[in-house]
């Protein structure tokens, strides 16, 4: 089983970090952690070395990526790395997705967008989605 985790920094992508590494253990799965991002600095580099640093501590051996994607400038921003998280699955061949939900409600939701719920909308693989 292959399972992603995408993780964005804030608190509920952590939890759902360590969520898919008692994932994997659990299962015998592979999993792989990706940030997306429309520029990568030194707070991209800062948090892919805590995303390392904890899956070295739960012995996990992992791929890490950082995903550049200008268009996430763009509004609504969310749906975007939605639809390049449901890209990932595809052509890599992901069989779980393991990701954080701000739970912004309906009216953030309309105004922010929410790449959970594109993901989750998609239905092309079981989610599970952290608070």
């Amino acid at each position: 089983m292959n399972v992603l985790v995408p993780v964005d920094g804030s608190d509920c992508s952590m939890r759902a970090l360590d969520f898919g590494i008692e994932f994997a253990n659990r299962y015998d799965a592979d999993i792989d952690v990706v940030h997306f991002t429309d520029v990568q600095g030194e707070d991209t580099e800062s948090l892919m070395d805590r995303v390392r640093a904890e899956l070295e501590d739960a012995d996990i051996e992992s791929g890490t990526s950082v995903a550049v994607d200008v268009h996430l400038a763009d509004f609504k921003a969310s749906n975007r790395i939605g639809k390049n998280i449901n890209e990932m699955v595809e052509s890599e061949g992901y069989d779980h997705v393991v990701m954080g939900h701000h739970g912004t409600g309906r009216v953030g939701s309309f105004i922010l967008g929410s790449a959970a719920k594109t993901v989750l909308e998609s239905g092309d693989v079981p989610v599970t989605t952290v608070p």
